[in-house]
């Protein structure tokens, strides 16, 4: 509130910040608001996920609702991470080392399914492109948990063999 009163009042000194810094200032919400920013926001990605899968058994259009919620549902559920961590460190995090393989091919994946779907208009191609979301999303998300990834190898590579 004291950096919107320095603004308006023209007060404001700090010319140097960067449009990420000022994104970070402006996201002073309490802990409370983020909980429930959360938890909505990843409610709702679950719910248009879920919609999406009833929805997949439509007749004619169902494949396309199917890709178009599910992939709005993962959009969600990663956006309300957001609210936990704010979105500069959030986005920061996505793009360490050891993350930024998985977003990058997550991010794609969300693309070029959306694509597949209303630009190429390939039902089959946009199914792939599905699977290969929760891939992504899932390899992403193990990357928080420590040696999870790890793990995950092991136990294939045991498969495999």
């Amino acid at each position: 509130m004291d950096k919107l009163k320095k603004v308006l009042s023209g007060q404001d000194d700090n010319d140097d910040l960067n449009v990420l810094q000022a994104a970070g200032d402006a996201t002073t919400l309490g802990w409370g608001a983020r909980v429930k920013g959360f938890i909505g926001c990843f409610v709702a990605g679950v719910l248009c996920s879920l919609l999406g899968t009833c929805l997949l058994w439509v007749p004619n259009v169902g494949l396309i609702l199917f890709v178009v919620f599910y992939t709005f549902g993962n959009v969600a559920s990663l956006l309300s991470t957001m609210f936990l961590m704010g979105p500069l460190k959030q986005v920061k995090r996505m793009c360490d080392k050891t993350r930024a393989i998985a977003t990058a091919v997550m991010i794609t994946c969300l693309v070029l399914t959306l694509c597949a779907a209303f630009w190429w208009k390939n039902k089959g191609l946009a199914l792939l492109f599905c699977v290969l979301q929760f891939l992504a999303f899932t390899w992403y998300g193990l990357s928080y948990i420590p040696f999870a990834r790890d793990a995950v190898i092991k136990v294939f590579s045991m498969c495999l063999k």
